[in-house]
């Protein structure tokens, strides 16, 4: 589905309840939407990961946990390309976005990004108004007419839970408001535009424990129509919102597998000693 089709289709509607999220939680996923294929990737001399092998079924949910330094981010900011800005990077493998690869001659990078979207540990709102910022992307990407960007705008933070805190202060500084108010207001820029694939690193550590909530079951609630790939170091909130967890360890995927699995019978003694809290 094109992205101005997914928008209009899917993202101008109600806000699932928490029985329908629960039910689209149970919900299993079919075909592919990112696969890597031994994928390594270094910067300069330095290899940060080696040989990863992953598929993402669509509309599915996947946790990335591991230490710091296993390179969980890393592997993240490949799925759209991100660590190609970055001096030094190097890559060998591939990664394929609907079977087709991302680094191919003809991929339009911007358009990949907007598809496979990406929500950052620190808020980063652009230096313009609330409401503009939500709808940044989509003016960007000419997704909705005119007339319609109010709504999406009000559609999208009443979405995130950020609405009532905003309604009346929408033309101000977004650097107004706090820590865990900007991450709710990049999350709303990023469902804006309709992406097929959302990449969520640590999305809910500067939030409190009901914003924390509620974005979690925005999550459930949502992944039917998005696939998100979510780097976490809340093993709770892995457990809770996850259909599936790989495990990343000294730049090596150690183990993959449903998450019930992966946290009650691990095969690998480095995932057992992570998720029981020994490692890491």
């Amino acid at each position: 589905m094109e992205p101005r089709e997914y928008v209009r289709e899917h993202r101008f509607e109600e806000p699932a309840t928490l029985s329908q999220r629960q039910e689209h939680s149970n919900n299993e996923p079919s075909d592919v939407v990112i696969e890597t294929r031994g994928l390594t990737i270094g910067f300069s001399q330095k290899t940060v990961l080696s040989n990863v092998g992953l598929s993402f079924p669509r509309g599915s949910i996947t946790a990335l946990i591991g230490p710091s330094g296993s390179g969980k981010t890393t592997f993240l900011r490949s799925l759209n390309r991100l660590n190609d800005d970055v001096k030094g990077f190097r890559h060998s493998g591939d990664v394929l976005f609907n079977s087709e690869s991302i680094w191919a001659s003809k991929t339009d990078v911007l358009s990949l990004r907007r598809r496979v979207g990406m929500l950052f540990q620190r808020a980063n709102p652009f230096p313009m108004s609330i409401e503009q910022n939500v709808i940044a992307g989509v003016k960007a990407h000419n997704i909705a007419k005119k007339s319609q960007l109010k709504k999406i705008a009000q559609s999208r933070l009443e979405e995130v839970g950020l609405w009532k805190a905003v309604e009346h202060r929408l033309h101000d500084s977004p650097f107004r408001l706090s820590g865990g108010q900007q991450q709710l207001l990049c999350l709303a820029r990023a469902l804006a535009i309709g992406p097929d694939v959302l990449l969520l690193d640590e999305p809910t550590s500067a939030l409190d424990p009901m914003s924390i909530e509620a974005v979690e079951n925005l999550i459930l609630g949502l992944s039917p129509a998005i696939t998100f790939i979510v780097v976490t170091h809340n093993l709770a909130q892995a457990r809770r919102i996850s259909h599936s967890t790989a495990f990343f360890f000294e730049g090596e995927l150690k183990e993959y597998g449903p998450t019930k699995q992966v946290f009650e019978e691990p095969s690998q003694p480095e995932t057992q000693r992570y998720v029981s809290g020994r490692l890491g």
